[in-house]
């Protein structure tokens, strides 16, 4: 159907620069020269132009955007790389210092096709509610959990405090699905605990959980309120710790490696750069206590550990991420996440999709749980093990 002059000239108006920032994205430089896929902008300008004349709705030029951009991300087939509307890139950045509004889960890395409840946080909405660790979450309100993934489901549990969420979990120890209702609070996430270990006040029990742009100047706090000096070995528990900051990582690192490399990022023109140690070497002899879910951060300071040799690794292979994620922010509060580089161990060890096996190998018994960060000496098994390896190097 034809348009009329006057609705030409409004999608015109609308179309024209959407179809010339399209043309921009397809725009390559070959031998100095600028190429264009004229091919491919021309008939993505033509879907344009049905969608304007022919749809039955009348769409947003932003909501248009936002689809093509979106799409062009989706295609690397990049589960670390998006596209985030304003919304998702506030809540982004609100995660990255460690606060937001939300209910307090942590999700599991294990099974991306599923929305695993790792563990609520402590004095949360989710703790308080009763969700418990494996609770499979089917349903967000009326979204079928089924249809989304991970980063979404993050962003339709969080909102302002004070309003609510329903959530349908399915709870494995009753076999049948529990509809929990939570009303939402400011979430202000602690990444790092200390406290002397249970019946062993000489050893110092340290767990960070995530690293988010305060983790180091947390653990500097801890420590010097711990008089770390007094302690004489310590344990760092890494488990179920799916990364981070890079930055931070570097600056946790400092305190359990001598100066010198902590990690190299390569990009993909091979240029690399080096992050080295700040220079807080505790030197306390200390054990590391892994997972198949230390992931990514987590990951950098573990290989950091095992490449230069100041500490030994208790637990299960990692997770296995090694590469590296840059945020640009875009206009109107939009950004997007992309790969840019890989990193390597100081020994240049690249561990994406490899992880990093601990020196001392040991499983948690079937249906056993984490102790993370321990009230009593009832220990689990790869604690135990991480505190006998421990003694025998005091």
């Amino acid at each position: 159907m034809a348009l009329q002059e006057s609705k030409w000239k409004e999608y015109l108006k609308n179309i024209g620069w959407v179809v010339a920032i399209v043309s921009l994205l397809f725009t390559v430089i070959v031998g100095g020269f600028i190429v264009t896929n004229l091919d491919h902008v021309g008939r993505l300008g033509r879907v344009l132009q049905l969608i304007q004349s022919d749809y039955l709705e009348d769409v947003p030029v932003d909501t248009l955007i936002d689809g093509a951009t979106k799409g062009i991300v989706d295609s690397l087939g990049d589960p670390y790389s998006a596209y985030m509307n304003a919304q998702e890139n506030a809540e982004l950045m609100q995660q990255i210092e460690g606060k937001f509004g939300g209910v307090g889960i942590i999700l599991s890395l294990k099974d991306p096709q599923k929305l695993v409840v790792l563990r609520p946080i402590k004095n949360t909405p989710a703790a308080k509610a009763g969700l418990l660790p494996g609770d499979v979450i089917v349903k967000i309100d009326e979204v079928d959990a089924a249809t989304i993934d991970q980063e979404k489901a993050v962003s339709l549990m969080r909102g302002d405090p004070g309003t609510k969420v329903t959530l349908v979990v399915y709870r494995e120890s009753i076999k049948k699905s529990v509809t929990v209702p939570i009303t939402r609070e400011h979430i202000q996430v602690p990444t790092v605990e200390g406290i002397s270990l249970p019946g062993n006040p000489d050893i110092a029990y340290i767990s960070i959980s995530q690293f988010s742009s305060n983790s180091a100047l947390e653990l500097n706090e801890i420590l010097a309120n711990m008089n770390i000096s007094k302690y004489k070995g310590i344990i760092l528990d890494l488990r179920y710790n799916h990364g981070g900051e890079l930055e931070s990582a570097v600056g946790v690192s400092s305190y359990f490696v001598q100066p010198g490399p902590i990690v190299y990022i390569v990009d993909k023109n091979g240029n690399t750069v080096t992050k080295a140690s700040e220079g807080n070497y505790l030197g306390i002899p200390f054990v590391v206590l892994v997972n198949e879910e230390s992931a990514s951060a987590a990951e950098i300071v573990s290989g950091a550990i095992r490449d230069r040799g100041t500490g030994t690794l208790v637990g299960v292979k990692t997770f296995g991420k090694g590469i590296v994620q840059t945020i640009y922010q875009l206009d109107k509060g939009t950004s997007v996440k992309l790969t840019t580089a890989k990193y390597l161990t100081p020994n240049k060890v690249d561990i994406h999709k490899k992880g990093i096996e601990p020196d001392v190998v040991v499983e948690l018994k079937e249906g056993e749980e984490a102790t993370l960060s321990p009230t009593t000496t009832e220990f689990d098994t790869q604690l135990r093990e991480a505190l006998k390896v421990l003694r025998q190097q005091l």
